[in-house]
């Protein structure tokens, strides 16, 4: 008798359970699923707005700004604004690049992608 089954694990056993394929009930839990189209979409899709929503909000914080609210800005405990927006753009804008990566990886290649930051880089 095998370790596994003399510690009572199902179909651990050479002769427990004749008709339980185990490797195969493995292989069919673990098998990538693909999300559907309209998930990535929608995932774009508000990637996108929080992007622009941090931007509008960095620009419209920046022109109420007066004279003595800027020379408070010396103080760090005004910076929770700004900080919130520059980090919720950066991750969303960031989100966004990796997903058209991957995107036009699956598309066009590794080679594709190279290409592309190539040319970005050039740009």
């Amino acid at each position: 008798m095998t370790e596994a089954a003399s510690q009572g694990f199902p179909g651990a056993g050479a002769g427990s359970a004749p008709g339980i394929d185990l490797e195969s009930l493995l292989a069919d839990a673990l098998r990538p699923i693909e999300p559907p189209e309209r998930l990535s979409g929608r995932v774009e899709t508000t990637l996108t707005k929080l992007t622009d929503a941090a931007a509008s909000e960095l620009a419209d914080w920046a022109d109420e700004l007066t004279e003595s609210e800027l020379e408070s800005l010396r103080d760090p405990r005004n910076w929770v604004r700004p900080v919130a927006a520059v980090a919720v753009g950066g991750v969303a804008g960031s989100a966004l690049v990796v997903m058209q990566m991957r995107r036009r990886r699956k598309q066009d290649g590794l080679a594709g992608v190279a290409d592309e930051i190539r040319k970005r880089l050039r740009a």
